[in-house]
């Protein structure tokens, strides 16, 4: 059970529970939870470890006395009344609470005499500062303030997005009215982007995978880049109407060159024979990266791509900082990450692999193969190379979408 569901429950029955019963309850749920139980359920209810263990030694006492067919005594334990034992921290210091709080205020943030605001909030610094301030407190009882007052250990969330576009919306509906258009047309949608970079090698990766017990895959214990084996780029290419995709693992570099490879590559491997009577190609992308809307090369290389397949690409890219929303994000990679989840990416081949085999209950299917053809940086096109693009913007943020047709 987790500790919210148990701090629930606790609070519920307490108030109906005198102190034995409470004692004995605790300790019943201590001996579930197993190892370490008494330290959460300590943590959890403020009730001292001493008091849970000894209510475990009063309920395998009489566990044993039940097995041994003993009566079990009747001497009554003595139970205080209501209030009665040692008085909380909180009664005999009443200020101490309020300076915990202060202590914790978010607005203490932007001040520089604050004495937490360089260091971590740990329960023992805090109960360091409560000291210097005259309080008398172990970190102890720190936590268990904290879990009173509300208060729990969380991460970082990410919800702000910086930089948000006044026409974010619009072109969102934009993309979506156009995909949709094209799909009753029976004409291919494709999403494209670029994955995170692998290592290639005995690495570290996230995320845990059967193994015997106490027999982990063992890793090199450094992550630096093994020379001879590189780095792996994966760019993948998703068909958005048919939940298909290629995935092309580049070991040069991630240019527009590369890109439009890969989307090559699915054309020729996968596209061309779903969509045998395509005339147009729509193509779905981030606003950044070796696919960004201000990438010269993206645009010559996509004008090569158009002219040889005799189609015309409709670009239509995402707002600055709504990566997230590309459907090759949450359909694709999401599942290629999950799939090769704490198994060390040692080569190529295992790679290839594991990508290749990532399927969902959806249907997902990926293909997938190494590009080992170079694609250098710092090559420069030209104000004539641009020109010559059969360029067409649309009237509606012509930056962000237009169309490339085939000469």
């Amino acid at each position: 059970m987790d500790e919210e569901k148990i701090r629930e429950i606790y609070k519920l029955i307490s108030p109906h529970l005198n102190e034995k019963l409470r004692r004995l309850y605790i300790a019943g749920e201590a001996l579930k939870e197993g190892w370490g139980g008494i330290s959460k359920l300590s943590r959890i209810t403020g009730i001292s470890r001493e008091t849970i263990s000894n209510g475990i030694k009063e309920l395998q006492n009489e566990a044993c006395a039940l097995s041994d067919e003993e009566t079990i005594p009747t001497r009554q334990t003595r139970i205080r009344k209501e209030g009665g034992g040692r008085k909380k921290l909180t009664y005999k210091d009443p200020s101490i609470q309020q300076d915990l709080k202060l202590l914790l205020e978010p607005a203490t943030r932007g001040d520089p005499e604050s004495p937490l605001l360089w260091s971590s909030k740990s329960v023992r610094k805090l109960a360091e500062e409560l000291k210097k301030q005259g309080h008398k407190i172990s970190h102890e009882t720190v936590r268990t303030m904290l879990l009173d007052m509300g208060y729990s250990l969380q991460a970082n969330f990410k919800t702000i997005e910086l930089n948000q576009h006044v026409d974010r919306n619009e072109q969102f509906e934009y993309i979506y009215q156009n995909l949709r258009d094209a799909q009753s047309r029976n004409q291919p949608v494709i999403s494209v982007d670029t994955k995170k970079k692998e290592l290639v090698g005995n690495y570290k990766n996230n995320g845990e995978e059967w193994c015997p017990k106490e027999e982990p895959t063992e890793v090199n214990v450094h992550d630096f880049l093994d020379k001879e084996l590189g780095k792996a780029i994966p760019f993948g290419v998703y068909d958005i109407t048919n939940n298909q995709g290629w995935v092309s693992i580049g070991i040069d570099h991630d240019t527009s060159a590369f890109a439009v490879s890969s989307i090559r590559s699915w054309w020729n491997e996968m596209g061309k024979a779903v969509y045998p009577q395509a005339q147009e190609l729509v193509i779905t992308a981030d606003s950044g990266g070796s696919n960004g809307s201000r990438r010269r090369m993206w645009k010559t290389e996509l004008q090569k791509f158009a002219d040889e397949t005799g189609l015309t690409l409709h670009i239509l890219h995402f707002p600055p900082g709504t990566s997230k929303w590309n459907k090759i994000e949450h359909r694709m990679f999401s599942n290629i990450t999950k799939n090769w989840r704490g198994k060390p990416l040692v080569s190529l081949e295992v790679i290839v692999n594991l990508i290749a085999n990532t399927t969902t209950r959806a249907g997902l299917v990926i293909n997938c193969a190494v590009d080992k053809s170079p694609y250098p940086t710092g090559i420069k096109v030209t104000d004539c190379e641009l020109n010559n693009v059969n360029l067409h913007r649309d009237s509606f943020h012509g930056d962000w979408n237009y169309k490339i047709q085939p000469h």
